[in-house]
């Protein structure tokens, strides 16, 4: 079995048992699942995972789908999203087809706005993850929310 089938099958596994609300219950979990599903990506992808109040799982969705150096983020889509899942907290990854998994200032930026509008709507941003070529930057670990 080539390499890519076997990740498009693990890839598969993980969402049905993220479905059951198993998968994603600690950081590494969330930070593998992530890598697994966006470092391979040869445009940027900026998607949210949208969790309920006893961060269960409720729906990880590709919000925006951009080039190979960037993409536009909504705030308002994220939000019209947010509330049509029903949650109270998110989390946003997007990665760097450079492979390099280093926030940029308007990565920053994009995070800040993106955590003004859902607190509007009382919903908290848990992390926003950068996923490069092997590795993982959380904004959370940084301290930068």
């Amino acid at each position: 079995m080539s390499e890519d089938k076997i990740i498009a099958r693990a890839l598969r596994i993980l969402d049905a048992r993220i479905r059951s609300g198993s998968v994603l219950s600690s950081p590494q979990a969330v930070r593998d699942y992530l890598r697994l599903k966006l470092q391979d990506r040869p445009h940027e992808v900026f998607l949210c995972v949208f969790v309920d109040a006893q961060n269960r799982v409720l729906e990880v969705e590709e919000m925006f789908r951009g080039t190979l150096t960037q993409t536009s983020v909504y705030p308002r889509e994220v939000v019209k999203a947010t509330l049509k899942h029903n949650a109270a907290a998110l989390i946003f990854c997007h990665n760097h087809p450079s492979g390099i998994a280093e926030p940029s200032r308007s990565d920053e930026a994009l995070t800040q706005a993106l955590r003004q509008a859902l607190a509007l709507i009382d919903c908290k941003v848990l992390d926003h993850f950068v996923v490069g070529a092997g590795s993982v930057m959380s904004f959370a670990e940084r301290g930068l929310l």
